[in-house]
């Protein structure tokens, strides 16, 4: 009778913390949101009513009147609007932190989160050289946080085909060639925020123009498609086409990676006539290009006929960065070493911009391997 209560008991115990579990998972994950200076802000204000995977209860922002448009455009709450990231996180305990603040200012908001356990996702880039990428991805390593870089390439459905393609299936032989272009016509010319561009064309701030806001993009996807193989070289040339605009600050840039085989070319600019965000990968069989999200095309040698397809499923759980975020925290989506958001990607990213820079100054190819 004794073994036969104690068997009951474990089953309702068992029960018991297997529907606080779930319970738990069902509950949108708390979070809060470090700085409104980034106009990637919209993306995440714009639904954020309708979302049942988060709920923002937190956001640290000492410019008042840019929360108040804000909360007067979107709809939330000032009385969540907190002057410093401190007492955010003091008041309403989120579990995680997005960084909508200067890249600078990255270091700081991991400095202030990791401690606290709080996981933090950042826009691109992951930091604003190596001296403070290094001491963020310590810092999460001590305190066993996730640390996420989101791109908005991330969530491309035709990058994933393009990989499955190129790189899994390598359907056009060993890659030989990728080419990345990326940019506008301008932060000014495009309408950004005042805010925005305040910290956005500071070479400080920012780290730089445009070889950092798009060069970035082509670090990262070249380094997902080389599984986080460092690059030998790095060659890169930065101008300023239009002085009398970004004054500060690149807006043209052109950074060429090698590798053993391979070789890619990265064109980040403010000086497109439209706005692209396109991938090429070629091989000795063919090619494949990513126009945008949707739309890709291909050829291979022994099939004349260029290939035009729409890209719609997409083949990750999580749809959007925010639904990624919050996936991870609860850990429903584990992080491999070599994914576009992951530390280890974006920390070869910043190497690479590190590098670039160095290269563009002193009118020479930095080697990274020797």
């Amino acid at each position: 009778m004794v073994k036969k209560i104690t068997t009951l008991a474990l089953f309702l115990n068992l029960f018991l913390l297997w529907s606080v579990v779930m319970l738990a998972q069902q509950q949108p994950v708390r979070i809060g949101i470090d700085g409104l200076s980034h106009d990637h802000i919209h993306g995440l204000l714009k639904n954020y009513k309708q979302r049942s995977d988060i709920q923002i209860v937190g956001i640290a922002e000492p410019n008042k009147a840019k929360a108040r448009a804000l909360a007067d455009r979107y709809g939330f709450d000032m009385g969540i609007v907190y002057d410093d990231l401190e007492t955010m996180i003091e008041k309403t305990k989120p579990e995680g932190v997005v960084a909508f603040n200067s890249i600078y200012e990255h270091l700081s908001t991991v400095e202030m989160c990791a401690p606290k356990g709080i996981h933090v996702m950042v826009e691109k880039p992951l930091a604003v050289n190596m001296k403070h990428a290094d001491k963020m991805a310590n810092l999460a390593r001590k305190y066993h946080i996730h640390l996420l870089t989101n791109y908005e390439t991330t969530w491309y459905p035709t990058h994933y085909k393009l990989f499955e393609m190129a790189v899994k299936n390598q359907d056009f032989g060993a890659i030989n060639k990728v080419l990345i272009n990326d940019g506008h016509k301008g932060p000014v010319e495009i309408g950004c925020s005042p805010e925005f561009l305040s910290w956005l064309t500071d070479p400080v701030l920012n780290g730089g123009g445009a070889v950092v806001d798009f060069g970035c993009y082509g670090a990262n996807l070249m380094t997902w498609i080389m599984q986080n193989e460092e690059p030998e070289t790095v060659t890169a040339v930065l101008q300023t086409i239009k002085p009398e605009v970004y004054p500060k600050v690149d807006d043209q840039a052109t950074i060429i990676l090698t590798y053993p085989h391979t070789q890619a070319i990265i064109q980040g600019s403010w000086n497109w006539p439209v706005s692209r965000k396109d991938l090429s990968v070629y091989g000795k069989e063919g090619y494949v290009t990513a126009y945008n999200a949707q739309d890709l095309e291909y050829r291979l040698t022994r099939n004349v006929p260029t290939e035009e397809i729409v890209v719609d499923g997409f083949p990750m759980v999580a749809k959007d960065p925010f639904h990624y975020f919050a996936s991870v925290i609860r850990g429903d989506i584990k992080v491999a070493k070599t994914d576009l958001s992951s530390l280890e990607n974006n920390l070869i990213v910043v190497k690479i911009l590190d590098a670039a820079r160095k290269s563009a100054a002193e009118g020479r190819t930095v080697r990274l391997k020797k």
